[in-house]
């Protein structure tokens, strides 16, 4: 049988020892104060942790912390760069602006990319919800860079192409969308004059603006009052032949703003009939429908009840040559240059002081910023 061993209480002198050597095995903390709530204390003790640390430990903790600081700014404002898989970023989030790309061009960016890499990031937006195709971000600016990417992944189907640096902007207002657009390819790349009324209609019927008028006002607010004035001519173009124009990105400002001045004397029925006639080749052979309808429209004195005096019907009307124009009220107008600058010219029997004063009110309306 196995004897029990007899166990013996510890002394005072024990206890105390015992007591001295817990003590020095661990840290000493601050005695809790009189009811402080646990989660209270649990402060105050690391606190305390933190005072007891050495001064290049609490610097390289504020440095840290600090850098996380800076970091979530620049993510909130914009200023991150990330990449992301090309495949979630959706392209067509936004109408474009841009209606066709050259090839040419479109290769010589390819190329670029190839050998030097993508040097400016595209701009992107948050989908509020994940397409079904898993795009989750719209493509705000960078098109061109976008589709190059993707061109150099089909052909050489490398990792690297998989993915393209990008910025993520805070999902904006439609209207600053747009004009964010507008502007990178009016910097980078400019617009057609179709192309710009084209996009000022489209904003506006999505929405974005109250109408074409405050689309063109805001997209190209920094552009001059005249240009302006033209992109309201080449919206009017888009709105009432843009589904019938096989080349209107080729039409030039002065055939452009001729067809618009058709269009608001009611000519819509008469060049649509002459576009339908067969599928122009190219641009001219389109221009060569157009022509007519508008020598004609031109040549016929305006309507009284459009308001004005009296108009007597001259032998012929609109432009003669590149450098004179002659209007239905009989007035002709004569463009010169010389030395100092630009001369125009204003010859027949309706020209008088008050039409002079009207002309130069106008003028300078339109060449005031």
């Amino acid at each position: 049988m196995v004897k029990r061993r007899r166990l013996s209480a510890p002394s005072t002198a024990d206890l105390d020892r015992l007591e001295q050597e817990f003590r020095g095995e661990t840290s000493p903390k601050p005695a809790p104060a009189r009811g402080l709530a646990p989660i209270a204390q649990v402060a105050a003790e690391t606190a305390a942790e933190v005072q007891a640390a050495s001064p290049d430990t609490r610097a390289a903790r504020a440095k840290t912390e600090a850098d996380a600081a800076r970091l979530k700014a620049a993510e909130d404002q914009g200023l991150l760069m990330v990449e992301l898989p090309v495949e979630e970023i959706d392209e067509n989030a936004l109408v474009r602006d841009r209606m066709a790309l050259s090839e040419e061009e479109q290769t010589e960016l390819r190329l670029s990319i190839a050998t030097n890499g993508l040097r400016l990031p595209v701009e992107v937006f948050e989908l509020e919800t994940p397409g079904t195709d898993g795009k989750r971000y719209g493509l705000l600016s960078g098109y061109r860079r976008l589709l190059a990417v993707r061109g150099l992944l089909e052909l050489t189907e490398a990792k690297k192409y998989t993915r393209i640096r990008a910025i993520i902007r805070e999902r904006s207002e439609a209207d600053a969308a747009f004009v964010s657009m507008v502007e990178e390819n009016e910097v980078r790349q400019e617009l057609s004059h179709f192309e710009r009324g084209r996009i000022a209609v489209i904003a506006a019927n999505q929405g974005a603006f109250a109408n074409t008028e405050e689309a063109v006002n805001k997209l190209f607010a920094t552009g001059s009052k005249a240009k302006r004035s033209k992109v309201r001519s080449f919206a009017l173009v888009f709105e009432e032949l843009g589904d019938m124009l096989v080349f209107p990105e080729s039409l030039t400002e002065k055939r452009g703003l001729r067809l618009a001045s058709a269009l608001r004397f009611g000519a819509e029925a008469r060049l649509r009939e002459a576009l339908a006639e067969r599928a122009p080749e190219d641009a001219e052979e389109e221009w060569a429908l157009i022509e007519p309808v508008l020598a004609a429209i031109e040549k016929t004195p305006r309507d009284a009840s459009r308001g004005g005096r009296p108009k007597s019907k001259p032998q012929d009307y609109g432009w003669i040559d590149s450098k004179t124009v002659r209007t239905s009220s009989g007035i002709t107008i004569r463009r010169a240059q010389d030395s100092k600058g630009h001369i125009l010219r204003f010859e027949g029997k309706a020209v008088d002081s008050e039409i002079m004063d009207t002309l130069m009110a106008e003028i300078q309306n339109l060449l005031e910023p």
